[in-house]
């Protein structure tokens, strides 16, 4: 059996970089299929599957979240928590712009430029997470405390 070449993105140059620890976990990718295609997909509970969100304050100032796949943000939450008016879902084409990957292949590793993140805080309960690697149908199995080690994130309790 031949083993499959994995093709560094910032993602996987960032972690490699940090000495984490991933699996790499390729998949068919669906458009629009999300979380839910990954993880049937990969044979793994939607809820191990980590979205990586990008948002905006009402500023236009950008953020990630982190949230479970089976999970959803509330924005009224979030904005509270962060001491904002609000906070939406960027465009394709804002998010491209602010990490440097598209919808669909947003990793919160590697990012054109530094972002805040948060992420929620169940996700340190799981054992292993499944997270974006940095380009379409290309998750990474990783512990959810490397996470922590890497992007330092605000942990938050947004989620419904």
């Amino acid at each position: 059996m031949m083993k499959e070449k994995i093709h560094a993105t910032p993602a996987i140059r960032m972690l490699r970089e940090r000495g984490v620890h991933f699996a790499p976990r390729p998949y068919r990718y669906i458009d629009h299929g999300g979380t839910r295609v990954a993880s049937r997909e990969l044979h793994v509970e939607e809820h191990r599957a980590v979205k990586t969100l990008v948002m905006e304050d009402e500023g236009g100032t950008p953020l990630i979240i982190l949230m479970h796949g089976d999970r959803q943000v509330s924005t009224k939450a979030l904005a509270r928590r962060i001491g904002a008016r609000s906070v939406i879902p960027c465009t394709p084409e804002a998010v491209h712009r602010h990490t440097g990957y598209l919808v669909g292949g947003t990793s919160p590793f590697g990012t054109r430029r530094a972002l805040p993140v948060y992420m929620e805080k169940s996700i340190l309960d799981l054992s292993t997470i499944f997270i974006n690697g940095g380009r379409k149908g290309f998750l990474i199995e990783m512990d959810p405390r490397d996470v922590i080690k890497v992007l330092n994130p605000q942990l938050v309790e947004v989620g419904y």
